[in-house]
């Protein structure tokens, strides 16, 4: 065998190699990746999102900023995956017909049922999705009478600026958590 020929196999072999280690790498990374953006309690999300028509990667990405899938999760008064306040869950159980313990809240089906339809009435009101989380984090009734009313706050119904921090460190969270879940999961490769 010629040097040449011998040079052409090393640098077939070299990229066969490369491809192989950089398929490799991108498995192990996507295998880390997963384990910190969990797709958990499948089954109650695929149906709420079904029934309440909130895409699968909204509601992980809400559950992952809100409790990082701690069904026990509890914060300032709210409670369970999608942390839900009990006047909240009153408030929801009224417009659904239901009346439940608020000890229910800790169980996944009933908060992710509640979160999720929650979500779908705060995007039907303001008919944007970052709104809905703003709304969802620092509550409907200052963003509807506060900030909507507000030129500096939010504008043809996009958000400029929003004057409480937690809340603008929510949205960015909320929405990287999409973004992680859709390629994740959910991108149509």
């Amino acid at each position: 065998m010629n040097k040449a020929a011998k040079n052409t196999i090393a640098i077939i072999f070299i990229i066969i190699a490369s491809i192989g280690l950089g398929y490799a790498y991108d498995k192990i990374v996507t295998g880390i990746e997963k384990r910190s953006y969990p797709l958990m309690y499948e089954d109650i999300v695929e149906k709420y999102s079904e029934e309440y028509n909130v895409p699968k990667e909204i509601i992980y990405g809400v559950i992952k900023a809100e409790s990082s899938f701690k069904s026990d999760a509890e914060s300032h008064s709210a409670i369970g995956l999608m942390q839900i306040t009990p006047d909240t869950f009153d408030w929801l159980m009224k417009r659904q017909g239901e009346n439940l313990s608020e000890g229910l809240l800790y169980d996944p089906n009933t908060n992710i049922k509640y979160g999720t339809y929650y979500l779908n009435y705060l995007y039907k009101e303001f008919n944007s999705w970052d709104i809905a989380f703003a709304a969802y984090n620092a509550g409907p009734n200052r963003v509807r009478n506060s900030w909507l009313n507000n030129p500096e706050y939010i504008i043809n119904n996009e958000i400029v600026y929003i004057p409480i921090e937690e809340t603008r460190n929510y949205i960015k969270k909320v929405n990287k958590n999409i973004e992680a879940y859709k390629r994740l999961y959910f991108s149509k490769n």
